[in-house]
């Protein structure tokens, strides 16, 4: 037994390439586990698919498009809107350690400031005093002495609200469309028929005549500026 225990020791001595290799895929493989919740709380996405989904509503169009397909855009339309951050990410954080020219705190230093610029852009002041209230932290002088904790429930309380907004002004037009089909279907005495049914072409010809696709991705990418 006593003739073994030199073995072990050269053997991890001898590994020090694998285990700081066996690290990074550690890394990896904790940043895929949180990448969802990294997914719904501080990129684009939340605003992004809870339009989408208002404007799916707003049509009426039931499963159309499917849930896949505005998932899916919301992906990708998240990804082009970040794509700035995580140019910056790669840059500064991803690749100098990957070289092992930085550390692993100093790369979660500087991938965490691209995101903290994001998010406090994108947040409203009120959310922002609110969440220091109820934590009872004072205002930060600096955005890197503003904390994440408080940073990413402001950002996501902002990112309702103005999803809320632009789903409202979405839906205004197409509840217009259904008013006046009501009452045409009303003053007709056709009470039987489901004004749904008769208001739906004219919302989906609306939608297509004013290009409505372009128009709200193009709000949506815009309202990010």
């Amino acid at each position: 037994m006593n003739q073994l225990l030199p073995q072990v020791s050269i053997a991890i001595g001898s590994g020090q390439g694998e285990i700081a290799g066996a690290m990074k895929i550690f890394l990896f493989m904790t940043l895929l586990s949180v990448g969802p919740a990294i997914l719904l709380t501080m990129t684009s996405f939340t605003r992004i698919v809870i339009v989408l989904s208002f404007l799916k509503q707003a049509l009426g169009t039931q499963q159309s498009p499917p849930n896949q397909v505005v998932i899916g855009i919301s992906l990708f339309l998240t990804l082009f809107v970040m794509s700035p951050v995580i140019k910056q990410i790669n840059e500064n954080a991803y690749q100098p350690y990957m070289e092992d020219k930085i550390s692993s705190d100093a790369a979660l230093e500087a991938a965490s400031m691209p995101l903290k610029k994001f998010m406090y852009q994108q947040t409203r002041k009120t959310d922002l005093d609110l969440m220091l209230k109820l934590g009872a932290e004072s205002v930060p002088e600096k955005l890197n002495d503003l904390s994440l904790k408080i940073l990413i429930p402001s950002f996501v309380l902002s990112e309702l609200k103005t999803a809320f907004e632009i789903g409202f002004l979405i839906y205004l037009p197409f509840v217009l469309i259904d008013m006046v089909v009501s009452m045409i279907l009303l003053t007709m005495g056709m009470m039987v028929l489901p004004p749904v049914i008769i208001s739906l072409p004219f919302k989906l010809m609306l939608f297509v005549l004013v290009d409505g696709w372009n128009l709200v991705v193009g709000s949506l990418v815009g309202s990010f500026k």
